[in-house]
């Protein structure tokens, strides 16, 4: 409970956290069967809350990732995705003034910015319309 008092969690990540916990002949499957009948435990309330956290920072690509990595279903994060696709160019753009600000002068300069918003998941198309090279 302890756990879930501070942030939503996914089921394989909250599993992930309490089994070095379980003790021999604990139904841990159980419990967090439990969790989610009582409404305690939702990957879909996971979801969103990491959506929400990580949108102004990130592309799609990389809150993507990060679901998948928390063991988010692959449902959930399709659901998640075209919410997160009509705003990711005025996200980038946002990103990308906050670091840069000023368009490349040079091939170096302007490498460094696409490296930087790649590094933040943004697709290669997005990144061009940022800089203009499209």
């Amino acid at each position: 409970m302890r756990f879930l008092a501070r942030r939503e969690y996914s089921c394989v990540e909250l599993q992930g956290k309490l089994l070095p916990y379980a003790q021999e002949g604990e139904d841990l499957d159980a419990v967090l069967d439990d969790l989610v009948t009582r409404g305690w435990l939702s990957d879909a309330r996971a979801t969103t809350q990491l959506v929400h956290a990580k949108r102004s920072r990130f592309g799609t690509q990389r809150i993507a990732y990060e679901l998948r990595q928390k063991g988010i279903p692959q449902n959930l994060i399709n659901e998640a995705l075209p919410e997160l696709k009509e705003s990711e160019l005025d996200t980038a753009r946002e990103v990308w003034q906050r670091k840069f600000g000023i368009l490349a002068r040079d091939a170096k300069e302007r490498g460094k910015q696409i490296r930087f918003l790649q590094s933040r998941g943004f697709s290669m198309d997005i990144i061009f319309k940022v800089l203009n090279l499209s």
